[in-house]
């Protein structure tokens, strides 16, 4: 088992899988080959400069597939790990282990069908693509942070239909025995995810500005730009494709935030960093933007639209601070200010909810529904009460214990708020930060997350499966003997000769041949 594996809290190590390195077949090793050869030769002087010394810094061989335990090994002197995940996995997951330091690299590779560009995610894209460019330290200070960003970002309920869009095209697409239906089926499912979004969510604005850096990025002047993004330096079309005239290179700024993408074709615009301490600059622009910075009407405006599970960070009298976990139902406001930043009065929020102090779980209210008023006022530790906050709002209730209030009433400028008579009731002085997901990702994933369906499906175990049943066994002895030899280094040339002969009644087996030519040629 992997260090990274074992530090992981377990609400993210449950996305892990172990590299089964064995179930890589020898035409599997000639697609790493081939693809890694291609893009190091023309990649040499079109790369940033750390591109080919990180490969190497970073334990990646142009001639087999990584082990995971051997990048480890390497990553680790840079302040990094790495796991093994299957494809896509959701954006929070992904990128909250980006915060930890930790790149998720899902352990499949792309099919000879798709050499050229997957939409999937590969360990091509995953690891020659994101790890060498981490030996940089601005860049993988970059990294780090954007993944904090990315995981503080608000997403819409919505954001999670799409994202299970994609992920369930992927896998079709690389299915060998996928069907036209079943392509055009999942093509269908997701354009009617696409046409569900409300709304451009803090999520999405994350994600484009990570697209058009991490995964697509420039870096240097317009005139003469070089390779970083991992999208650009792991498919052989798009780095072929991105210095041509053909695609447009702009100043790289926040604006790119607010520019979409299609991940089903190649890039019409790229956008040029000055150097990677730029990437940090725009980051700190962008940042400022969102809901856990801002915070106030702001934040909660954010939240509100999302429609899904995120967190309240509230001041109280005294400074004290907590955070409440769920979704929000209503905002009411009161026709003035009532804290900074702030018009709110009441605040319903449905349960499940979670109370947490510095993202550490301290309570969960017995999955009733959460009310925050917004005031100096205090409520009583047990017993019945009555009070009038400077806003306007009155509310009576008869306390448990702690928070836990029965027989709860609201009023607001006199008209009744029909919140929930069963309450967990918090009182604010102001809510500095309004962030996406849980506080405690752990304590919600213990206690609300075991229905999620994501790590019960096997759709790349049983696409992983399909590929392999695909090659023929007397086909990838072939390719396993030509294997040998150019590992040993020793060439048996008549040999050679009689194995492509022998391929023939395969079809055309393009790397087979073009492994074969490579060592007659060297000998």
């Amino acid at each position: 088992m992997s260090t990274a594996r074992v530090e992981l809290p377990p609400h993210l190590q449950r996305y892990v899988v172990e590299q089964d390195y064995a179930a890589y077949t020898p035409r599997d090793q000639s697609v790493w080959r081939h693809v890694m050869r291609r893009l190091s030769r023309h990649l040499e002087s079109r790369a940033h400069p750390t591109y080919l010394r990180g490969l190497a810094e970073t334990g990646i061989e142009l001639d087999e597939i990584p082990k995971l335990e051997t990048m480890n090994e390497r990553l680790d002197r840079l302040g990094w790990r790495c796991v093994g995940v299957r494809g896509f996995i959701p954006p929070a997951v992904f990128t909250e282990m980006q915060a930890r330091g930790v790149l998720a690299i899902a352990a499949d590779i792309r099919s000879h069908k798709t050499i050229m560009y997957t939409p999937a995610p590969d360990i091509i894209h995953e690891s020659a693509g994101h790890a060498p460019i981490i030996t940089d330290p601005a860049y993988a200070a970059y990294l780090k942070s954007c993944g904090e960003v990315g995981f503080k970002a608000i997403a819409s309920a919505e954001d999670r239909a799409l994202f299970e869009g994609i992920r369930n095209l992927s896998v079709v697409k690389e299915d060998p025995l996928a069907t036209p239906e079943d392509v055009e089926h999942a093509q269908a499912r997701l354009d009617a995810a696409a046409k569900s979004v409300r709304y451009v969510s803090e999520s999405t604005r994350a994600s484009r500005l990570y697209w058009w850096t991490a995964e697509y990025g420039l870096v240097g002047t317009l005139e003469q730009p070089k390779l970083y993004g991992a999208g650009l330096l792991s498919s052989i079309g798009e780095a072929e494709h991105c210095l041509t005239p053909e695609v447009r290179k702009l100043p790289l700024s926040v604006e790119c935030a607010n520019t979409a993408y299609d991940i089903t074709r190649m890039q019409p615009q790229l956008f040029v960093a000055r150097d990677f301490r730029h990437l940090n600059d725009v980051l700190a622009d962008f940042k400022h933007s969102l809901a856990y910075i801002r915070g106030g009407d702001y934040g909660l405006d954010e939240a509100l639209r999302s429609r899904a599970v995120n967190h309240l960070v509230l001041r109280k009298r005294g400074g004290e601070s907590i955070e409440v976990t769920g979704e929000i139902l209503e905002v009411h406001r009161a026709g003035k200010d009532t804290g900074p930043g702030l018009t709110a009065s009441v605040i319903e929020l449905v349960g499940p909810t979670m109370i947490s102090t510095a993202g550490k779980c301290t309570e969960i209210p017995k999955r009733i529904d959460a009310v925050v008023l917004i005031g100096n006022e205090r409520l009583p530790t047990r017993g019945r009460f009555s009070i009038r906050f400077a806003s306007g709002v009155e509310a009576t209730g008869y306390v448990v214990e702690g928070h836990e209030v029965v027989d709860f009433r609201v009023w607001l400028h006199g008209r009744q708020i029909p919140v929930s008579t069963w309450a967990y009731v918090a009182v604010a002085e102001a809510i500095p930060s309004v962030a996406g997901g849980p506080a405690d990702p752990q304590k919600w994933d213990e206690y609300f997350g075991a229905l999620d369906s994501f790590t019960a499906g096997n759709s790349e175990a049983i696409a992983r499966q399909r590929k392999a049943e695909e090659l023929p066994t007397d086909l990838a002895s072939l390719y396993a003997e030509v294997r040998v030899m150019r590992r040993a280094k020793k060439t048996d040339r008549k040999r050679l000769t009689q194995i492509l002969e022998d391929s023939k009644r395969f079809g055309e087996e393009a790397l087979l041949r073009e492994e074969i030519d490579e060592l007659l040629t060297a000998n």
